[in-house]
């Protein structure tokens, strides 16, 4: 081996080096903040499962599996399934209204998409407890609703404390972030389609359905998973407007941690929570990947 080719190896050893910590250095913060704060809290929260709840509360290291079977508890386990239906509700109708309003704004003009974009973020500039006891003063008894029906000669009607007002919430609160995905998928869609479509003799229904629902696929696929996702497992607005009445899963997990200090049990459903996101972003995955 001649001195140019160890000398030209070593340069290339020392280059792969350099390239190496390089990343290290660019990826260290990041994959500091996820062991940190993501793999370990997981990590110790599934540990939590395997273990029972001591007598006074917290955690006794003795291995147990009935933390498991408790989830299909007809207790537990309805609890589960009404947090699903009204996420399932909240994510159909921010659905169907963001749509249509992401749609709206993809096709204004360019000056007036960017204040319409704004109008829709402006609330999250707003403290999310502040909005939510907005909405208590607005549909409370003596409320802005209840006066101005009042004066109309109807009510007053019990708008607070019940399913309706949390679904209310639930959209009111994530509708932007149904609206963000579908303007991007609608923005980034090609007019020319459309115009090809209308120019076969296809109706803006049969063109809807047929070409701009199937391109913009993703952005609903998305949309619909940042709005069901912090839904399923919300428990403020529960807590506010349901008046703890309807419990979900989010304020189940809560009260095993802060009240019945079940910690195990309020470890197993998280891990179930968590397991349901893992679902719904492989199946986002699969989707992006077919269209």
């Amino acid at each position: 081996m001649t001195r140019s080719t160890v000398s030209g190896a070593a340069a290339a050893s020392r280059s792969r080096r350099s390239r190496a910590l390089g990343r290290l250095i660019f990826l260290g913060p990041g994959l500091t903040y996820l062991i940190v704060l993501l793999l370990i809290p997981l990590a110790l929260v599934l540990s939590y499962t395997l273990f029972r709840r001591g007598r006074f509360g917290g955690v006794v290291y003795e291995a147990t599996g009935e933390n498991f079977t408790r989830l299909f508890d007809p207790l537990y386990l309805d609890v589960i399934l009404s947090s699903l239906r009204l996420a399932t509700i909240a994510t159909v109708i921010a659905l169907l209204v963001g749509y249509p309003t992401a749609y709206l704004i993809a096709m204004l003009p360019r000056k007036w998409k960017t204040v319409a974009l704004v109008a829709i973020v402006l609330p999250f500039w707003t403290n999310f407890l502040v909005r939510i006891y907005a909405w208590i003063v607005l549909l409370s008894g003596p409320g802005l609703v209840n006066s101005t029906l009042g004066e109309l000669g109807l009510g007053p009607f019990e708008f607070l404390y019940n399913q309706g007002t949390i679904v209310t919430g639930l959209v009111y609160s994530y509708l932007p972030l149904m609206v963000l995905p579908l303007y991007a998928a609608i923005e980034k869609l090609d007019p020319q389609l459309r115009e090809a479509s209308a120019n076969l003799g296809a109706r803006p229904a049969r063109t809807f359905v047929s070409v701009t629902l199937p391109l913009t696929l993703p952005g609903v696929v998305t949309g619909c998973l940042f709005v069901f996702v912090p839904s399923f497992g919300n428990f403020i607005i529960p807590e506010l407007l349901g008046g703890g009445r309807s419990i979900m899963v989010g304020n189940l997990i809560r009260d095993q941690f802060l009240k019945a200090r079940d910690w195990p049990f309020g470890s197993t459903l998280a891990l179930a929570l968590i397991a349901v996101l893992i679902v719904l972003l492989l199946l986002q995955a699969w989707s992006a990947r077919r269209a």
